[in-house]
């Protein structure tokens, strides 16, 4: 089938289109490659898929990979509703997987603006070309951030999300009702996916695993928030796409549905920069802080209607995810040793 990638050269996309295309798929890939953390990861990963490191041209110029003959690569931005247009309209998509956002929990305190044209602005127009297009089923990510302080452990799409302590949970939960209303009011098929912490080789710079093995290899300190005493459920990237995979694959059950996508364990912040010093052979330093404003305490996935529905479930352990990253960083020519 031909599927749409928004976010193609984000950490989720770039793995997920890398994945897709090796199944035999036709892959459509868009991304604004703006400078959130820096664009030479982003075009890294689009290296890995046969795009040239040279910047392409916004708009409408199709870059053509070197790679995969069955991946095409436009540099768009999903809040300009008309060069998104033009892509839909160039080319037949039987789904599309949205994956496109302003992303950062902290980042959103800041910069509000941003996440509102990108994930709300960005996704209406999703909405509206999907709607428009006549697509079958439209896959988008959200996030466990939705879930904000509850209380309630582990986290289930059956809980209340009404309360989130973040600009970036709130779009997310946005997007979660506008696809409910275009679903109901379009027939259209969407399924939303809750994201709980993923991790991985090509991940984001700005994510905690990666700002700490930056750091312990520098030999500098390491920002443990709340003393350590946070808890995450962190998912592997391989988790991640191998459960995206079976959703697009697999006919829709359900026309409106929020699935959790977790590692189902959660891991205590302590814990897990052991195992991180334990395959860096470093100790790290630590400089203890108190809780960041938007940060939650504790993240947990129920993924039993994952289970139910696709008979899986995302299973890499830590310490195996995390010796894979390692080994990717320290490869990676984006590590400069000291």
């Amino acid at each position: 089938m031909t599927v749409l990638v928004t976010g193609a050269a984000g950490f989720i996309g770039y793995h997920l289109s890398k994945r897709l295309l090796e199944a035999g798929h036709q892959v459509i890939g868009i991304d604004n490659i703006n400078d959130y953390y820096n664009p030479d990861l982003k075009f890294a990963r689009l290296s890995e898929l046969g795009i040239s490191h040279k910047d392409p041209e916004i708009g409408e110029t199709p870059c053509l990979s070197e790679a995969y003959p069955n991946f095409i690569f436009y540099k768009v931005d999903v809040s300009n509703a008309k060069s998104l247009s033009m892509v839909f309209k160039t080319h037949p998509i039987d789904k599309v997987c949205h994956l496109a956002a302003q992303a950062g929990v902290r980042h959103s305190i800041e910069n509000p603006s941003v996440y509102i044209q990108s994930n709300l602005v960005g996704f209406g127009n999703i909405l509206e070309e999907v709607r428009y297009a006549g697509i079958n089923h439209l896959i988008y990510a959200s996030s466990s951030s939705v879930y904000g302080e509850s209380k309630d452990i582990p986290f289930s799409t059956d809980q209340q999300v009404d309360h989130p302590i973040s600009l970036y949970a709130a779009t997310k939960k946005a997007n979660e009702l506008m696809a409910h209303t275009y679903s109901h009011l379009y027939n259209i098929n969407t399924t939303g996916l809750r994201f709980f912490t993923v991790y991985g080789p090509y991940g984001r710079p700005d994510m905690a695993y990666y700002l700490f093995t930056k750091a312990i290899l520098k030999n500098e300190p390491i920002k443990v928030f709340n003393g350590g005493n946070m808890r995450r459920d962190f998912t592997y990237i391989d988790d991640i796409v191998e459960g995206l995979v079976r959703i697009i694959e697999k006919p829709v059950k359900d026309k409106y549905k929020i699935y959790n996508i977790g590692n189902h364990k959660s891991v205590q912040l302590s814990d897990f920069i052991s195992i991180l010093e334990k395959y860096l052979g470093k100790p790290a330093k630590k400089e203890l802080l108190p809780m960041q404003p938007g940060d939650v305490s504790q993240t947990f996935a129920d993924v039993s209607e994952l289970i139910e529905d696709y008979g899986y479930a995302p299973n890499t352990t830590i310490e195996v995810g995390l010796k894979s990253f390692v080994h990717w960083y320290l490869k990676s020519s984006l590590y400069k040793p000291i």
